[in-house]
């Protein structure tokens, strides 16, 4: 029997929930999402070289390794999965994302996967190998002037052509089963059972939707373990502002420039009662963290790692003045090639008003002596 509903976006769709050639499509796009979870291996977890006599180690989840390259590939499949079991996604109608890059990159590459059209909602600004990559996974770029202005431009782009609004920034964090599933908290307590401190004291990560930090607080919560998580904030986001004074409604006037992490609002899906901590990045901070990374390991990765990798300096720092061993980690949440023009370039350093060079020596400072980092 055919009935007028509606998508989550609002718009009429004339559906026939009983039409097998649909439900035969949708079993085939499940399907295909869920063989690309079976195809792919675990990402790893890197050690991060500290001080032996410190008795602290710190790991980076490397989820670079990834088909689509970073974290937003796990979310990616779990919004696809979501979106298609509710309904949402249909044949030949658009999937539409607002994004600052890496979300658009691994959904563009599941839209081609089930085979539906995908439009990606982002800032003129996104790095150029983001949309490279975009278009490489049959994608196509609608930019906005304003990164505020991305969700009511996804929603209008929805209703205009019968699409599906993605909207991750409501769904992250609902979409992920967070009791297990081999979602990314599970993978990292699985990944350092053999370690020497298996339950690590810190889990660090940074915020877009919020999901991955909804995520590893409710996983830890769930199975009753004392590891704290710390979520690292840039400059221009106001997830720090609305954790600290408890308000929703808080905002700031600008965009972030540490990509797919800061938000100019508090976002449906970033869950404040859940975590332990916040910090404060400085942009310059991040961009010397990430700097500093390839020089210790020999791998460049993108800005929000090195907000992260920061702020878990900063506990690995504090550990060691308390005289505390255990473990840390952190994400390694994209590949620096993405960057190349951005966080590697010190043309773009100057002309963003951006010194890192104290931060730089602050964190060389602390992997000689241990001493904190500001």
């Amino acid at each position: 029997m055919s009935t007028d509903r509606q998508n989550a976006n609002g718009a009429t769709l004339d559906v026939d929930h009983s039409d097998a050639t649909y439900r035969t499509w949708l079993k085939e796009a499940v399907r295909k999402v869920q063989a690309d979870a079976n195809r792919s291996a675990d990402t790893h977890l890197l050690l991060f070289p500290l001080p032996e006599h410190w008795g602290i180690d710190l790991y980076l989840k490397d989820e670079s390794t990834h088909p689509t390259g970073s974290l937003k590939h796990r979310l990616a499949r779990s919004l696809f999965l979501y979106g298609l079991c509710n309904g949402w996604i249909r044949p030949d109608r658009p999937v539409i994302e607002a994004s600052s890059g890496s979300t658009a990159v691994s959904e563009a590459y599941f839209a081609k996967l089930v085979g539906v059209p995908f439009i990606a909602v982002m800032p003129r600004t996104t790095s150029t190998e983001k949309i490279r990559l975009i278009e490489f996974h049959g994608g196509r770029c609608h930019f906005v002037d304003d990164s505020r202005r991305m969700y009511e431009e996804s929603a209008r782009l929805a209703a205009e052509t019968g699409g599906h609004y993605m909207d991750q920034f409501t769904y992250a964090e609902r979409a992920t089963d967070w009791r297990g599933n081999n979602n990314i908290a599970e993978s990292i307590f699985r990944q350092l059972r053999r370690e020497r401190y298996p339950e690590p004291s810190w889990i660090v990560a940074t915020a877009g939707t919020g999901g991955t930090s909804a995520t590893l607080a409710r996983y830890v919560h769930y199975m009753q373990y004392d590891t704290r998580v710390c979520v690292a904030d840039p400059e221009n986001s106001c997830f720090f502002e609305g954790w600290t004074t408890g308000e929703a409604d808080v905002a700031c006037d600008r965009g972030s420039r540490i990509e797919g992490i800061g938000r100019p609002r508090m976002e449906p899906s970033f869950v404040p009662g859940a975590i332990d901590r916040m910090m404060k990045v400085p942009d310059a901070a991040s961009v010397a963290a990430v700097r500093s990374l390839e020089r210790v390991i020999g791998r460049k990765a993108g800005g929000s790692t090195g907000t992260g990798l920061w702020s878990a300096l900063r506990i690995v720092a504090e550990m060691v003045a308390a005289g505390e061993r255990g473990s840390v980690v952190t994400l390694l949440c994209d590949p620096g090639d993405r960057y190349l023009d951005k966080y590697y370039s010190d043309a773009w350093l100057a002309e963003q008003g951006l010194d890192i060079e104290p931060y730089t020596a602050e964190i060389e400072s602390l992997l000689r002596t241990g001493s904190p980092l500001g």
